[in-house]
């Protein structure tokens, strides 16, 4: 064996008959596969939980637009529309604010602020969304009714999202509040995403003559463009789930309008808001099967999210993403 060379030890998962290694595997699967179990015990209660409303509505119930405990009628059209449409304002408040300060931290920043100014940014994900909630209907709605839905009115009125009653609460104040705290999910992930870009990327742009904002739109941003997205899916993930902060601000009407001033509601406030109170089976299964569609659509944008950043920070040798 040369002085350079490396030897692989051969390894066995269970240890190769070593009492203590064989526990060690044991314990780790055991706890890995629990996590696994619980998702699909998660599911299957769920599942069941909902099969009165499956069978009385079918398909249809996501398509429905009353929302009635007291007649029994239900339908999930007005909370599907509230999450999708206030999850997508956040998006595009959040991801430009988001790309841009991982831009600044991984690209431009000086480097004594690249701790304090990312500790900071992060430490945003870590205000309890109930904080977020009061602060957007104590200080956020009564201003976007006095000052910025008036202003919009005035100047953009002729546009049907900007018309209707001001009244601070609605899809608007939802929107904004959702963006704040998702910007650390995309800014995070992003930073990390645009570090992995390879050295040279950035070295070949500069000694071909591109000037740093060249070097960073054309070189930069195209290689992390699947990891960049990945981002984005991670904070609509967070965004489609929020439930307190939203429910605090975004009006809690079950109706649909093309209107940024009206009033909404989403998949996870009408659960929290009601399912303490409902006791017909009827109206538990239709909060159930809410559930299962909100858990099913977080799950695969997770998922789909970190199969695009894999890419970014895993490329395939010699390739370009």
């Amino acid at each position: 064996m040369t002085a350079g060379s490396r030897t692989a030890l051969p390894l066995s998962p269970a240890g190769d008959g070593n009492v203590g290694d064989r526990l060690f595997y044991g314990i780790s699967a055991a706890f890995a596969l629990l996590v696994v179990v619980s998702l699909i015990a998660m599911v299957a209660e769920m599942v069941v939980a909902s099969l009165p409303t499956l069978s009385t509505y079918g398909i249809g119930f996501a398509a429905g637009r009353v929302w009635d405990p007291l007649h029994e009628i239900f339908g999930a059209l007005p909370f599907v529309y509230g999450t999708v449409a206030s999850s997508l304002l956040a998006l595009v408040i959040a991801v430009p604010v988001s790309i841009g300060v991982a831009i600044y931290l991984s690209e431009l920043a000086p480097e004594w602020q690249h701790g304090p100014l990312g500790f900071l940014i992060e430490l945003l994900a870590a205000v309890p969304s109930i904080v977020y909630g009061i602060w957007g209907a104590f200080a956020l709605a009564p201003f976007l009714r006095s000052t910025v839905e008036p202003f919009l009115a005035s100047y953009l009125g002729f546009l049907p999202i900007f018309q209707g009653p001001q009244q601070g609460f609605g899809l608007l104040a939802g929107g904004i509040v959702l963006a704040i705290m998702i910007v650390p999910t995309i800014a995070s992930v992003s930073r990390e995403v645009l570090r992995a870009v390879p050295s040279s990327l950035r070295e070949g742009a500069l000694a071909l003559g591109a000037t740093r904002t060249e070097m960073v739109w054309l070189s930069v941003l195209p290689y992390a463009r699947s990891g960049l997205v990945g981002a984005t899916l991670l904070g609509l993930g967070r965004a489609l789930g929020e439930t307190m902060a939203v429910t605090l601000v975004i009006g809690n009407r079950a109706e649909i309008s093309g209107s940024l001033f009206a009033p909404s509601y989403t998949l996870a406030s009408v659960i929290a808001n009601e399912f303490t109170e409902a006791t017909a089976p009827l109206h538990l299964s239709a909060l159930a099967e809410m559930g299962l569609l909100l858990l099913a659509v977080t799950v695969v944008l997770n998922a789909l999210a970190r199969l695009l950043v894999a890419r970014v920070t895993n490329p395939p040798a010699g390739g370009r993403l």
